[in-house]
């Protein structure tokens, strides 16, 4: 396939860099500041899993683009998909499919709405990442895990050829036939995790260690859990049990990127993991209410 990889950031680098290293057919559509970096001193991966180094990658500015992808990879955070989507416009051709990495579910409406409902595909991606000073992507744990499918379930030709470029690319990855429950799920532990993390200002082990802090994050899982359920996706018992199994862990140092986020003065993806949770919700969910407003309360400040 003739990849596109939208930015060479933390996440949409490290699995554009793997699937390059195995001389796939990849691009990434960077900024120009980027671009020149990249020209310079080459895409540069830290992981666990072993360092790369990948001098001039491929590349391309938006003021560039053309048509004729097959795949694009699209990984920017939710307060950039408007861009990202006029940025994208002209490769998206008849055979494009846009496979989005972003959490929550609202940019799947988005994308609809810009490139219609065939284009777009399911999927989620589970690693822990982030970029370094020197702009080098540093992978912060061993796991890293990419999933994806059509939405009504079917494996299609495409997911099939994106399966195969993903083929001994050294990470986990699977062509799902039930992407749209995986997401779910998925949004339900990041929501969770994100915003229990981020209210507290704290890693799980202290909110777990504090008074009421047990209550609070079972009390916020079980909020989430109802609005998938709600949306005909309720979690699976072995994803809860996991789910619990990393909200109860004493001592634990697990936060979310949003908290790490909100520590550098960042902005966070308020609105589209917790506040279109808030919006899909059937019944009361009072300690999501809270984290959201105190989200908002940030971001205004922040913005201040």
């Amino acid at each position: 396939m003739k990849i596109l990889v939208v930015g060479a950031g933390a996440i949409g680098g490290y699995f554009g860099a793997r699937v390059l290293q195995q001389q796939r057919d990849v691009t990434f559509l960077v900024r120009p500041k980027r671009a020149a970096i990249l020209a310079e001193h080459g895409l540069i991966v830290k992981s666990p899993a072993g360092d790369v180094t990948l001098p001039s990658p491929p590349t391309v500015t938006a003021d560039k683009l053309g048509g004729g992808y097959d795949l694009i990879l699209l990984s920017c955070k939710a307060y950039d998909l408007d861009s990202a989507m006029t940025d994208i416009a002209p490769a998206v051709g008849p055979g494009t499919a846009i496979l989005p990495m972003l959490n929550g579910m609202r940019h799947l409406t988005m994308l609809e709405e810009r490139f219609g409902a065939g284009a777009v595909l399911g999927g989620l991606a589970g690693i822990a990442t982030t970029l370094g000073e020197a702009g080098e992507v540093i992978h912060l744990a061993p796991y890293a895990e990419m999933k994806f499918g059509e939405r009504d379930g079917s494996i299609s030709p495409r997911v099939e050829a994106f399966a195969a470029d993903c083929t001994g690319c050294g990470f986990d990855f699977t062509a799902s036939p039930r992407i749209m429950q995986d997401m779910w799920e998925k949004w339900v532990l990041l929501a969770s995790i994100a915003g229990s993390t981020s209210l507290m200002r704290a890693p799980l082990g202290a909110i777990n260690a504090a008074p009421g802090g047990t209550e609070f994050l079972a009390g916020i899982m079980a909020e989430c859990s109802s609005v998938a359920a709600a949306a005909g996706h309720p979690p699976g018992e072995a994803h809860l049990g996991r789910l619990r199994g990393m909200l109860e862990a004493k001592g634990s140092r697990a936060t979310a990127s949003m908290f790490r986020d909100i520590l550098r003065g960042a902005a966070v993806e308020a609105e589209h993991v917790i506040g279109d949770m808030i919006a899909r919700a059937t019944g009361p969910v009072p300690l999501l209410r809270t984290v959201f407003t105190h989200l908002m309360a940030y971001s205004a400040e922040r913005v201040r």
